[in-house]
């Protein structure tokens, strides 16, 4: 079956497909379902070009997305895309999807003149670990990563 991974906006027509995949992979790590919370969250992130996104489709079905955000890399005085999200329904894994998707941010990357692509995961997750070393990502010696949760007003 042929993929076909396509740039998604807020107005494309797969784009509430990619909504309910997206919430589905929110669910998938522990978030309640919030289908419409997600749909809204996602639709702002990208007409404001916080995040872009782009979703693999078989037979006009979406099965995958990834989402990228675009950082200036300062002492490069260029920039750095960072790979936010990956998901690929679970029955289309291991099928090449996350390889294509991962494969046409690298493309895109290249071609605007990015320094670098970064992705992260957890530590004990091995299948993506293993996928991101396979296309050619390898682990960051010498940095670590910080963060400050920052708690809304009650």
């Amino acid at each position: 079956m042929t993929t076909t991974i396509v740039p998604i906006a807020s107005a494309h027509p797969a784009f509430d497909q990619v909504a309910d995949l997206f919430d589905d992979y929110r669910a998938h790590y522990g978030q309640p379902s919030t289908p419409e919370i997600t749909r809204s969250w996602l639709h702002d992130q990208l007409a404001q070009h916080r995040l872009s996104a782009a979703a693999a489709t078989r037979a006009d079905h979406v099965c995958g997305f990834i989402t990228v955000t675009i950082m200036p890399a300062s002492l490069m005085l260029g920039t750095s895309w960072s790979v936010r999200d990956l998901y690929v329904a679970p029955h289309h894994r291991r099928s090449g999807i996350a390889s294509a998707l991962l494969q046409h941010v690298i493309h895109n990357a290249r071609a605007a003149g990015a320094h670098r692509v970064s992705i992260q995961t957890e530590t004990d997750n091995i299948p993506a670990l293993t996928l991101y070393t396979d296309v050619g990502f390898q682990p960051v010696t010498g940095l670590v990563l910080l963060n400050l949760t920052l708690i809304p007003p009650a």
